[in-house]
């Protein structure tokens, strides 16, 4: 007579206080829902808490750990357990860690204010997390690529806000406008937010400010709301919960990083904007961006701006290397894109909704511009949480 697999005992130590922890433990469930045999054990803290007193007591088979603080570190050590590391801190270098791609997070805001054809960056950053240095250092790689130097500011370190805005107010009013600026986090960019309101600059035609995270209730109780880029948290937290599966079952993984890339940018307000140099160039941009859930004309783009198709031509050229034509295409084939990663709908309903004549005509458009199909683009980029999984030598290699 066959017997079943001993239960696992799982303890979580990761803050419930913000969307992406949300998003991590999200990934943990789905993975542990696909495993009857595990058992979660959470407590309510926040990002930096450190009380782990639930633990006494507790015999388990392993943790899944956000390992922020040294006291964590120590806590972790003490239980002598298979832990798999969600932070990019890494004070215990001797474990797994999966994390969001930093480098990834970077080089899509670099990107991102390239489009609007700003030229300068900045990022603000909080010096207590580990992953908001390694997103700054990456910032600042990005930016050096594009020939400039990116300004940077640090958070006070001891978490004191109120002190901070007329600081951060006169670092924003000296920075160089029109200017992009990444929020290492969607609280920072909050801050940053009030900062330019202080200072009396506008946003988004002096700062373009972006956030991570896209959390919900930040991004839209800010005035602007704020734009802001998503990781891909509950696949994180699924892969983490592999990985730990394997150790728990005696296989051994590597240390090292896992890095994860984002899912998207969702803008908002905060980065409405198209290149402020030649006001006839954003006008069309901002007219392309506003209709591209349909089949939008040249001809359209013109009568709107007031040019002929050789002067436009002209200056989307020298903003963008592209025609208006080829950013129409451009903002077409983006809107698709978001669709095939952000719904389950299919061909046929996107190439329907974005006024495409047929789902086939779509393709072949998608795949001339992005060199894949549709349908393999959605495989690649979406999360699948619930069925994707990594093999043991695979995660074996850091």
């Amino acid at each position: 007579m066959r017997t079943s697999s001993p239960t696992r005992h799982v303890a979580l130590l990761v803050e419930t206080s913000n969307a992406y922890a949300r998003g991590l433990l999200a990934g943990i469930r789905s993975f542990a829902a696909e495993r009857p045999r595990w058992s979660l054990y959470l407590a309510e803290h926040s990002r930096l808490e450190t009380d782990y007193s639930w633990l006494e007591g507790w015999r388990g088979h392993g943790v899944l750990a956000r390992v922020e603080t040294t006291g964590t570190a120590e806590v972790i050590r003490a239980l002598d357990l298979p832990t798999v590391d969600l932070s990019a801190k890494r004070l215990m270098p001797e474990l797994p860690i999966v994390e969001t791609d930093d480098r990834q997070i970077a080089a899509w805001a670099v990107e991102h204010f390239a489009r609007l054809g700003l030229r300068e960056f900045a990022y603000c950053g909080d010096e207590r997390y580990g992953w908001s240095l390694a997103r700054g250092d990456a910032f600042a790689e990005e930016a050096a690529r594009r020939g400039t130097v990116a300004h940077t500011f640090a958070l006070d370190a001891s978490g004191r806000r109120s002190s901070e805005r007329e600081r951060l107010a006169l670092w924003v009013r000296r920075l160089p406008h029109p200017i992009g600026l990444l929020a290492c986090y969607d609280v920072a960019g909050q801050e940053v937010l009030e900062a330019c309101k202080i200072a009396g600059v506008r946003v988004p035609d002096e700062v373009a400010v972006l956030g991570v995270d896209n959390d919900e209730l930040f991004c839209t109780l800010t005035s602007p709301q704020l734009s802001s880029i998503e990781p891909d948290a509950a696949r994180t937290g699924f892969l983490a919960a592999e990985l730990l599966d394997h150790m728990m079952a005696g296989r051994p993984q590597a240390p090292g990083l896992r890095p994860i890339p984002p899912r998207r940018i969702a803008t908002r307000q905060s980065t409405d904007l198209v290149s402020v140099d030649d006001p006839l160039a954003a006008a069309a941009m901002r007219f392309i961006r506003d209709r591209s859930d349909t089949a939008i004309l040249v001809e359209s783009v013109l009568r709107h701006v007031g040019l002929s198709r050789r002067a436009l031509d002209l200056r989307l050229t020298k903003l963008l290397g592209r025609t208006v034509h080829g950013e129409i295409v451009r903002a077409r084939i983006a809107r698709v894109a978001e669709l095939l990663t952000t719904t389950d709908w299919t061909l046929p309903r996107i190439a329907e909704e974005l006024d495409f004549p047929h789902a086939e005509y779509m393709g072949v458009m998608f795949k001339r511009e992005l060199g894949t199909s549709p349908g393999a683009y959605r495989r690649a980029a979406e999360g699948r949480v619930s069925r994707q999984s990594v093999s043991p030598r695979s995660i074996d290699a850091p």
